[in-house]
């Protein structure tokens, strides 16, 4: 009788939890629809809250991006005269970047006639001179002038597309000038084109032959800004000028008919 009790004993553990062993899962009570029911909203309200701050993130992310250049900007330029009109006793924020963007403008009208241009010539000829800082402005001379709006000999002319490095593969391009390439047969017209590799002033220059390069539908900005975006702002559809003109011919016909 006394062994036949202690077999039916029930360990005091199992009794609080209803005689079920946790560790056993075979021995555990099936979960309750309510507790599935619960999970499985708990996991959808996770998942809808992580995608949607996720997606105010995306959303926000090159506004505060923009928000702070320009902000820095406006502070960077605002700095130049600001000193000056604190000096004044006069304490307006923004008058010193206005003041900047009609210094900027008069010095463009200034430079635009022959006595301006004299005048930075001779600034431009010091700087050459000067061991270190002529590389930099070199350097940025040559960005400044791809961009400019009266497009000079040294500015990029055109933006092109060359098969680069081989075969099946392209690389974008700016073309800086055309040289003749004598031959005993036939004289080639070569395009120099720079492919830049890291930033707008390195890169490389390659000659092409003419035929052979692919002139888009891209202006010189918008050529510059693929480069520097580093393919993030790629048109959707790029077509060769040609076609472009060809397609802007065949309009009107259409609408005729």
């Amino acid at each position: 009788m006394a062994e036949e009790k202690e077999s039916t004993s029930i360990p005091l553990s199992q009794a609080e939890n209803g005689g079920v062993d946790p560790e056993d899962p075979a021995k555990s009570p099936p979960s309750s629809p309510n507790s599935s029911t619960r999970k499985a909203c708990c996991f959808v309200l996770q998942s809808w809250v992580s995608k949607k701050f996720m997606t105010g993130c995306v959303v926000l992310f090159p506004v505060a991006v923009t928000f702070f250049i320009t902000w820095w900007f406006i502070q960077f330029v605002d700095g130049f005269f600001s000193p000056l009109y604190e000096r004044l006793g006069i304490d307006i924020f923004g008058l010193g970047f206005i003041t900047s963007l009609l210094f900027v403008f008069f010095i463009g009208v200034f430079v635009s006639s022959w006595m301006g241009a004299a005048v930075f010539s001779v600034g431009e000829w010091v700087i050459k001179r000067m061991p270190f800082v002529r590389h930099i402005y070199s350097a940025s001379k040559q960005i400044s002038a791809a961009i400019s709006p009266d497009q000079n000999t040294t500015a990029f002319k055109e933006v092109a597309i060359i098969r680069h490095p081989r075969v099946g593969e392209y690389a974008f391009g700016f073309i800086t000038s055309t040289v003749i390439l004598q031959r005993e047969n036939e004289d080639e017209e070569l395009c120099s084109v720079f492919v830049p590799t890291n930033h707008l002033y390195i890169g490389d220059i390659f000659l092409v032959n003419s035929k052979e390069i692919i002139r888009p539908n891209l202006s010189i900005r918008e050529g510059i800004e693929i480069i520097v975006s580093g393919g993030m702002t790629m048109p959707q559809i790029i077509a060769p000028q040609e076609r472009v003109a060809r397609q802007n011919e065949r309009i009107p016909l259409n609408r005729i008919m």
